[in-house]
């Protein structure tokens, strides 16, 4: 990873929270991430993150004060305003530690289903902007089109045409069956890359990044597990688990019984796309042919553009 003006001075100023924090310091640092929408350090016990470039810094600010009000749901930040640097925004946080990819067995998924469902369930702040999940499915749409096409491009922008305005952020959300009429607090972007324990390494989860946090469809939540179980590449246990885990914990985005395929559906066909969409963007620019799993969520993209979504219900794969 080549160093760069803003990742040196990152790692700087993390080493200077870290030592405001602990004496003496263990100095252990290392770069988490290095991608244009976000560069992410950490010195001992202290992460520092440089956000997209065109994040709003009211909205960052925003986004910043729910978590620091949601202690036990949301990783609260060390400090409520964001800083400068290099042109971009700048935040300090805790470390808390990841998910284990290398042990999907020991995945948390009832413990991201129960803390998805307290945020739901808190009343949203005043000031917070909109949750930006259909916002980042159009920008991945985006990139598509200005990748050079693919066979598998034609199917994924045909699925995307099929979604309603507000699924493609071109319109406000409508009231769906099963979701709650008012404003819903969402995270937004949620995977369980999304948990750490915090303290680590035996603290609770917690949900990290808010980039996407504000008011939404609480069922955009929900829909990349449910993608992946609609696509097939998550299996029916570990979805069952989380939907159950949901349900237990009274999370608004879906009935409390039944199918919960109607609250889920537009949703889940967005994720898919969205996923579909940035498969195929790193596989153009790797040159190299789609994986298995990628192809499998272009796959569902086709299939998507032969059953339109109000006829989809109860038709999860």
């Amino acid at each position: 990873m080549t160093a760069t003006p803003l990742l040196s001075a990152l790692t700087t100023r993390a080493k200077a929270k870290a030592h405001s924090r602990t004496q003496p310091c263990p100095c252990g640092a290392a770069t988490l991430t290095d991608r244009p929408d976000g560069t992410v350090v950490r010195h001992a016990d202290t992460v520092a993150k440089a956000h997209a470039p065109d994040t709003a810094p009211a909205e960052l600010t925003a986004r910043l004060s729910a978590a620091a009000h949601l202690p036990g749901v949301l990783l609260p930040p060390l400090s409520p305003t964001p800083v400068e640097l290099h042109g971009r925004l700048v935040t300090f946080w805790p470390y808390g530690d990841p998910v284990d990819p290398e042990d999907p067995d020991a995945a948390p998924w009832e413990e991201a289903a129960t803390l998805l469902a307290r945020l739901h369930k808190t009343a949203a702040p005043p000031g917070l902007p909109p949750m930006r999940g259909p916002a980042k499915a159009a920008r991945a749409i985006a990139r598509l089109r200005a990748t050079t096409p693919q066979p598998a491009t034609e199917p994924v922008l045909h699925a995307w045409a099929a979604l309603p305005a507000w699924a493609r952020a071109e319109a406000p959300a409508p009231d769906l069956p099963g979701q709650p009429p008012h404003p819903t607090l969402c995270h937004g972007d949620l995977h369980l890359g999304q948990l750490v324990r915090h303290p680590a390494p035996d603290g609770p989860w917690l949900l990290i990044d808010v980039d996407d946090l504000g008011i939404g469809t609480p069922a955009w939540d929900l829909a990349r597990p449910a993608a992946w179980y609609a696509c097939g590449l998550l299996p029916p246990d570990e979805w069952t688990r989380f939907l159950t885990a949901y349900r237990t914990a009274g999370g608004p985005a879906v009935p409390a019984d039944g199918d919960p395929w109607p609250a889920l559906d537009i949703a889940a066909r967005a994720l898919t796309v969205q996923t579909a969409a940035l498969a195929i963007v790193k596989a153009t620019a790797a040159d190299r042919p789609l994986d298995d799993v990628q192809q499998a969520v272009v796959d569902a993209c086709a299939r998507m553009g032969s059953v339109p979504p109000e006829l989809a219900h109860g038709h999860a794969k």
